[in-house]
């Protein structure tokens, strides 16, 4: 296995290596907190904001710190892990469980692992049109005065995370129920958390890859 230090001598920097890997999990990740609903105070979100949040904070870092191409390009190894976890998915919920396993806990599984066709499409579609979305406007926005990085960050984290939720409830749950509370709702809640926690992460992340990369 290739080390962090080893990545760096071949000629990846450090800080790209190891948010490439981090990165690679939180894909993953967002998908299964995403089946779980949360209240934070008066906030009601699907728990999958926060691996995402950490998406979009760790792909506006990589264009802060190498580029926007280099961001792009983490966003597209992105449907890598995304594609493959969704295949493991559907093999794993087709195989039978094991008589040795709890009923109740069996059950649980496969009413998390067994999402519809139109749930992984509408995630799908949500990352790749909102991380892009979120690169570009970071990157567009680095002429503001003072490199205002937090800004910059929330900026760019808001208005993807509402593209991001328009694209993923339509496609998942339009003409299934009502939908209007639902995007606002989901909107409000997930532009507020970008709010309240992208500028500190953005301004981690970044100190951090300088840092790694010193």
């Amino acid at each position: 296995m290739t080390s962090a230090p080893a990545a760096a001598n071949s000629g990846i920097p450090r800080s790209l290596y190891v948010f490439s890997v981090f990165y690679g999990g939180m894909v993953c990740l967002a998908g299964v907190l995403g089946n779980k609903q949360v209240s934070i105070g008066p906030l009601a979100v699907e728990a999958g904001i926060f691996a995402f949040l950490l998406l979009v904070v760790v792909s506006s870092a990589i264009a802060e710190l190498h580029g926007r191409d280099t961001a792009n390009s983490l966003v597209k190894f992105g449907f890598v892990p995304l594609l493959f976890a969704m295949a493991l998915s559907w093999i794993v919920y087709a195989l039978p469980a094991s008589p040795d396993m709890a009923p109740e806990n069996a059950d649980a599984i496969q009413l998390i692992l067994g999402a519809t066709g139109r749930i992984w499409a509408a995630g799908v579609c949500a990352y790749g049109v909102s991380q892009f979305l979120n690169v570009y406007i970071f990157s567009r926005l680095q002429n503001m005065p003072g490199r205002w990085l937090a800004v910059r960050g929330v900026i760019a984290s808001a208005l993807s995370q509402i593209v991001d939720t328009l694209i993923f409830v339509t496609i998942a749950f339009y003409g299934v129920f009502p939908i209007g509370q639902l995007l606002i709702g989901q909107m409000a809640a997930k532009v507020a958390l970008s709010i309240a926690l992208v500028p500190f992460l953005i301004v981690f992340f970044v100190r951090l890859g300088k840092r790694l990369d010193a």
